[in-house]
Parts: C-alpha cells; sequence; structure tokens
C-alpha cells in the first residue's frame, strides 16, 4: 500500500524545520547507506547524533505519531529516529531496496528495528526545485511521488525505489522507517480499510448498529495478527 498523507507538519513547523536545517552541518549521504546502496547514492545527510537532528527528529515523530491516518496505515510498533537528507544540483539516489533491519541506537543501546514500511516527509515544496521525485516501484506499478512541504508518503520497505537527479534548488526531506504490529502489507491494508470506513460510518450514521460488530472485528484481527 502506497499512501499520501498530508499536513503531517504545520507549516509553521515546516518553517521552523528549513530554518533549523540552514545551520545543521551536512554530511556524505553515503553515511547510513548498505554497501550496494551507497554505489547509488549521492546526496546530504544530517549525521544521526547532531544536535539538529534529534530535535527535529523529535518533532517529526511526533507529529506522524498523532496523526491518526499514519498510525492507522502504519500501526507502529517501534519508529526508527527520523533522519534527514538534502539534495542539490545533480544529486540523486538510484533504485534500491532498503535494508531489512536499522538499528536504533539513540537510547544507548542497539535496539533492531524491522523496516516493514519507509516514510519520507518533504520539506521543500514542489516550486523550489526541479527534479527529486521519488519513484516508487512494487506490484502496485511505478509511482513518482512529489508532495508540498509538510505531507509525508508512506510505502513497503519492500518496495524498489530511487529519486531521480535535482536539476535546480534543493529538495529538503526527513525520512524514517517503521516496524509496525503487523508485517504483512495486505494485512495493514485491510485494517486500514476497515478503519477508514469504521470512521465513515461513524460520521454518516452515527448511530448505526453495526457500528459495534465492525468495531469487533477490527480489534478481534488487530488481537489475532498484531505482533507486540
Amino acid at each position: 500500500m502506497l499512501l499520501s498523507i498530508p499536513d503531517v507538519l504545520t507549516p509553521e513547523q515546516v518553517l521552523h524545520c528549513r530554518r533549523r536545517l540552514q545551520q545543521a552541518g551536512w554530511a556524505d549521504g553515503r553515511i547510513t547507506a548498505g554497501h550496494q546502496s551507497a554505489k547509488a547514492k549521492d546526496n546530504l545527510q544530517l549525521p544521526e547524533d547532531s544536535e539538529v537532528a534529534r530535535e527535529l527528529g523529535a518533532l517529526v515523530r511526533d507529529a506522524a505519531q498523532a496523526n491518526s491516518t499514519f498510525f492507522s496505515a502504519a500501526l507502529p510498533r517501534r519508529i526508527y529516529p527520523p533522519l534527514f537528507n538534502c539534495y542539490r544540483d545533480g544529486q540523486s539516489f538510484g533504485f534500491h531496496v532498503d535494508n531489512a533491519v536499522r538499528y536504533d541506537r539513540s537510547g544507548g543501546s542497539a535496539r533492531p528495528v524491522r523496516t516493514d514500511l519507509s516514510a519520507t516527509l518533504f520539506l521543500s515544496d514542489p516550486p523550489d526545485y526541479d527534479g527529486g521525485e521519488l519513484v516508487i516501484e512494487d506490484t502496485y506499478g511505478t509511482q513518482q511521488v512529489k508532495l508540498p512541504a509538510g505531507h509525508l508518503v508512506l510505502y513497503p520497505g519492500t518496495s524498489l525505489h530511487r529519486v531521480t537527479p535535482v536539476t535546480r534548488g534543493a529538495r529538503l526531506a526527513s525520512f524514517f522507517w517503521i516496524q509496525s504490529m503487523l508485517r504483512e502489507d495486505s494485512q495493514r491494508r485491510l485494517m486500514f480499510e476497515l478503519d477508514v470506513s469504521i470512521r465513515r460510518l461513524t460520521r454518516d450514521l452515527p448511530g448505526h448498529p453495526s457500528l459495534v460488530q465492525l468495531t469487533g472485528i477490527y480489534h478481534n484481527l488487530l488481537r489475532r495478527w498484531a505482533d507486540v
């Protein structure tokens, strides 16, 4: 399931991120790439342990967790601390698949995070740069994604994906991975569609007797499938 989620960050939060990133010390983006990905990766990235990365990472993580659509679609168990990258003239990232497991060292010990889902939160608006589309290939076909600042795209971590070369301006984004309570994308899709249907029925027919039954089905399926 590929899902675009609008307004994860407010315009004020986006502006704050941009201002802080202007003062940041960027490094070679290959610092977090695996052996194969490093061959295709050409961008800038904030070191994970930098003050700016930790501050803005907490902001992005909290905003994502507070977003009901994100929570419903991802059903997060663990979120890898959000990272930040920048693509400037000519920079790109060739086709690759993200590492299956990342190790979160933010708490002093290395905690494994299975990358069931990948997320990109755009911090630059489309008119600010040319190129820089996120191209995602999976069973649903090839999708090109270039969203307004503050919007997020969520997609399976198993997907082959790339970032096309930036030919003007700069593309700023946050990216991170999620270990879901549900390992299978097909299960997450069913639960998300069921949750959306329950919310719509609650809005349109708040007293409908099927609401109790459908909510019970949702939680019984989650109880059966969840890895917690």
